[in-house]
């Protein structure tokens, strides 16, 4: 009761906040980053690097409700063959400007639906990614799988590409809440596909789960979580419900009055917390958790996580290079963002430019705001000797953090922690490291 006293001293029931996958986030990106800005940072890259990839396919044959993701509904498979003839396109003009020897450490398909595509498309894509750039020792293919949209071709196609993760969005499994959020996803079918994937080989299995979604209670999210845990996922991100209808229109159709409160919300997050602790996870970050052999749990250890779009990250590579539409890439000079609409993305394409719309090139102190946000979200702790820039500012920076936040911060010997009781803080903490202007209406939910 006194922690929860605390909280709504502090205004956390109240707050809306940025996720902080990348800093500055991307309503501060303007279009003064486009494709000459783009294509200058990928020659910049150094010859022989280990980068990441991303690649967006941004279809779906039903579009769930509660998604705020860049997507759209297809039945056939003509706008989609379209598209991937655009990202075939748009890979060759990446290589274009990519110096020599550089290899994929990670590659990511996400969207969307990728498993939507049909064998050939798989293989397609895979090989123009090939072309780009060959894997490199110890890579990571990751692909996000709908259970509804997978079968043993497909598997066989991504198999043969050099998957080694798979990941499963599950959101919840009581049939109730699925109905109100536009989601058709039974226990049994994704079960199906768990084990068609381990049957497979697939050594590596992420899910996705939600809280904070009409109508769950502690006995539904009880429920859910316990069947997730019954597939033996290797890593689970428990993610808050996002609801952003001025963002995601289709949101609209979520009844806004059977949401649980930011009180219960909370709630709701440490009961599925608690039963991934007793199952023996480990707690990665604000809402990932692990099984300590996996890769996120070995990083943590190591005082090596990091964070970016996708969330929690084992990835080291300086650079990600995002592919389709709304893609976002990272340099070491900023972020490039693709045109989000894929009409105006493949017009791009098309007329021989990168697709680039919008960015954001690093100045002043970005890259110093920026580091204290990702290391107070991933490892709740902030050393001054491990900052880049100049100690005393820095030192200035943790001293107004535990100033704002009324002891409830540990501050001693040059390092600033959030202590394991204050955790559903962090965000906000993280909030107050950010220069750029944060409108509360544009977030969501601080907890």
């Amino acid at each position: 009761m006194e922690t929860k006293s605390i909280f709504t001293r502090l205004g956390l029931f109240d707050a809306k906040v940025p996720r902080y996958t990348s800093y500055p986030t991307a309503p501060h990106f303007s279009d003064k980053v486009g494709p000459d800005e783009t294509k200058a940072w990928l020659r910049t890259i150094p010859e022989g690097a280990d980068i990441s990839f991303y690649v967006h396919i941004p279809f779906c044959r039903r579009l769930c409700w509660f998604c705020a993701c860049r997507t759209q509904g297809t039945a056939t498979s003509s706008p989609v063959q379209a598209y991937l003839d655009t990202v075939l396109t748009e890979l060759r003009m990446v290589a274009q400007s990519l110096p020599g020897g550089v290899r994929l450490k990670r590659l990511h398909w996400g969207g969307g639906t990728p498993t939507l595509l049909d064998p050939h498309m798989i293989r397609s894509l895979a090989g123009a990614i090939a072309e780009v750039a060959p894997f490199a020792d110890g890579y990571e293919f990751s692909v996000e799988i709908d259970p509804n949209e997978i079968d043993i071709p497909r598997l066989d196609a991504l198999q043969a590409a050099g998957m080694t993760r798979a990941s499963i969005g599950v959101q919840d499994f009581d049939p109730d809440i699925q109905a109100v959020i536009g989601r058709d996803q039974s226990f049994e079918i994704t079960a199906a596909t768990v084990d068609m994937l381990r049957s497979a080989g697939v050594q590596s299995l992420n899910a996705d789960i939600l809280f904070g979604l009409p109508h769950q209670s502690p006995q539904r999210m009880t429920s859910s979580v316990t069947k997730l845990l019954s597939l033996g996922p290797d890593r689970v991100a428990l993610y808050g419900y996002a609801h952003v209808p001025w963002m995601a229109r289709r949101q609209n159709l979520i009844p806004s009055d059977a949401l649980p409160t930011p009180q219960e919300r909370l709630n709701l997050f440490e009961v599925a917390r608690n039963l991934f602790v007793w199952d023996g996870y480990a707690e990665i970050g604000i809402d990932h958790f692990a099984i300590p052999t996996d890769g996120l749990a070995q990083a943590q250890r190591a005082g090596t996580l990091r964070r970016n779009f996708q969330g929690y990250t084992d990835d080291q590579s300086e650079v990600l290079i995002g592919v389709g539409a709304s893609s976002i890439s990272r340099f070491p000079q900023g972020y490039a963002q693709n045109q989000p609409a894929t009409s105006r993305y493949a017009a791009a394409i098309k007329a021989g430019s990168l697709a680039t719309a919008r960015g954001h090139a690093f100045s002043g102190d970005d890259l110093l705001r920026g580091r204290l946000i990702e290391a107070i979200m991933c490892d709740f702790e902030i050393s001054v000797a491990d900052m880049p820039g100049d100690p005393d500012t820095v030192r200035a920076l943790l001293t107004s953090a535990n100033d704002a936040f009324d002891g409830t911060l540990i501050w001693q010997n040059d390092r600033l922690s959030i202590p394991p009781q204050a955790r559903a803080l962090t965000r906000m903490v993280a909030r107050h490291f950010d220069a750029y202007s944060v409108e509360e209406g544009r977030h969501a939910s601080a907890i």
